[in-house]
């Protein structure tokens, strides 16, 4: 992680490898902007404004940056020129992905300075959060000179009026710990499946966990059929890698609330008997990404102090096809008694979850989340940036608030009552499959049937837990660790 320091020079004065400033659209046209926000008294005295940013490729456009020999008046060596886009999403995430976009693009390199437009604590803390999520990068499976190629910055310095602020200092000191869980969840979804199954990735709770006051407990493959976890055994059987479902739990002394975080962990998911195409398996890696999110979540609550007590479930399978497989028409039992007809072993992700919500009803959680990467149709619904959220008014509702404070994009499925039959089995109390349209839909209802009414929201990740395209923003290729500010945020809720 990168270490910060604050100034409040001028820009100018800075003294960095690269100081990055924005680039607005002010009247129809591409200005410099820094931390003085649109007064360009400094800047023109720094002879920026005679630049010919078209000619050098300048843009207000998001995820554009152009670096330039900084003039002679800056201490500086470079400066990076970021794009700040248009503010679709409110000003501090608009920042934060300006800044994200600045220390992921400029690698290799010992210093950075960020002088943006930031006004205020908020804005600032946001420059920092996202500076802090896009030095990133995965490079664990990189050899000779590809494994220190494209370092991330080791110093950042945040240049503004207000850095010194008790406020944005304190502000600092949470980007950090968010920063940390969010890198650590995408450490794990890139992780290769031969490395991380079931069994591993316990092992990896329990070594992130270490000295952070959380507790951790394994169930393996024998405890959960001796407790009738029928749905992570059905999934986990046809793997010589068996199943886990880790808890992982934080409860301080008086907390004010009992909240549990059920988290998808399908380690590799080929689709099981029922196997997906080869072109629908390159991904299938990041199945796990809803359990990598739970568990940094409640590490980071656990840093953060927050007076709440969380339990994440991790609900750990390797969903694969062999003699032992699970197959469909099986009909299984479940932690909570129900019995499922089995109709295709590719809508696993349900099945792992609901016997981790039954887990966490047992427990006596007074709110149940669950995070999931759980269906295409949540993609073919909202692309691959935004993920869903159904359930409970309440709960949905303080979802979508901590979504709205942490600049994640979230938007509110419903669960069309006429949906719920298309459950229904002849055979068992109800099938994992339903009908086809509104699939997304269809998998909320299963996942309700495992809730006992409590309030409850689902969170269906499939699209924005992996990035296969470009990087944007502070988001980088392959994990993206999305959701894990949203959870946070979400625990943070003074309103509890």
């Amino acid at each position: 992680m990168a270490e910060l320091t604050f100034t409040t020079k001028d820009p100018n004065a800075v003294t960095a490898s690269v100081l990055v400033l924005g680039v607005e659209t002010v009247n129809g046209t591409a200005q410099i902007v820094g931390p003085q926000s649109g007064d360009s008294e400094v800047l023109s005295a720094q002879s920026l404004n005679a630049l010919d940013l078209k000619a050098l490729g300048v843009s207000a456009k998001a995820d554009s940056l152009v670096r330039i020999p900084a003039p002679a008046n800056f201490a500086a060596g470079t400066l990076a020129l970021v794009g700040l886009g248009e503010n679709n999403y409110g000003r501090a995430e608009q920042l934060r992905r300006a800044a994200g976009t600045a220390t992921r693009a400029i690698t290799d390199t010992e210093s950075i300075a960020l002088a943006l437009p930031a006004t205020d604590e908020e804005e600032v803390i946001a420059v920092i959060e996202g500076a802090l999520l896009g030095a990133y990068a995965f490079r664990t499976y990189r050899t000779g000179e590809a494994a220190t190629t494209g370092t991330p910055v080791a110093a950042l310095e945040i240049v503004s009026p207000v850095a010194r602020q008790n406020a944005v200092k304190k502000g600092a000191a949470r980007a950090q710990i968010i920063a940390d869980a969010v890198a650590g969840t995408r450490d794990l979804v890139n992780l290769a499946p031969n490395e991380l199954y079931p069994a591993a990735f316990a092992d990896l709770a329990k070594a992130a966990a270490k000295g952070t006051g959380v507790k951790v407990s394994v169930l393996d493959d024998k405890a959960l059929a001796a407790g009738n976890y029928g749905g992570l055994v059905a999934v986990g059987q046809g793997s010589v890698r068996g199943p886990r479902l880790v808890k992982v739990t934080y409860s301080p002394l008086r907390a004010k609330r009992k909240v549990a975080i059920v988290g998808k962990g399908i380690t590799f998911d080929s689709g099981g008997i029922s196997i997906k195409p080869a072109g629908g398996m390159e991904a299938m890696k990041s199945d796990m990404a809803g359990a990598a999110s739970v568990l940094h979540t409640v590490i980071a609550a656990a840093k953060l102090s927050l007076n709440i007590s969380v339990t994440g479930y991790l609900c750990l399978a390797e969903n694969m096809p062999s003699g032992s497989a699970t197959r469909p028409s099986d009909v299984i039992t479940m932690r909570n008694g129900k019995t499922v007809e089995v109709l295709n072993t590719d809508a696993e992700g349900r099945l792992v979850l609901a016997d981790g919500l039954a887990a966490a009803v047992e427990d006596g959680a007074e709110l149940l989340i669950d995070i999931a990467t759980l269906t295409g149709a949540q993609m073919m619904a909202l692309g691959n940036r935004v993920s869903a959220v159904m359930g409970t008014d309440d709960a949905v509702t303080e979802v979508l608030d901590a979504a709205a404070t942490a600049g994640e994009s979230v938007w509110h499925m419903p669960l069309p009552e006429e949906l719920r039959p298309t459950l229904d089995s002849p055979v068992a109390d109800l099938a994992n499959m339903g009908q086809r349209w509104g699939g997304m839909l269809v998998a909320g209802h299963f996942l309700k049937e495992f809730t006992s009414e409590r309030p409850w929201a689902h969170i269906d990740i499939a699209g924005p837990a992996f990035n296969e395209s470009a990087p944007f923003g502070y988001t980088p290729k392959g994990g993206t660790g999305h959701g894990v500010r949203t959870l946070v945020s979400l625990l943070e809720n003074p309103a509890q």
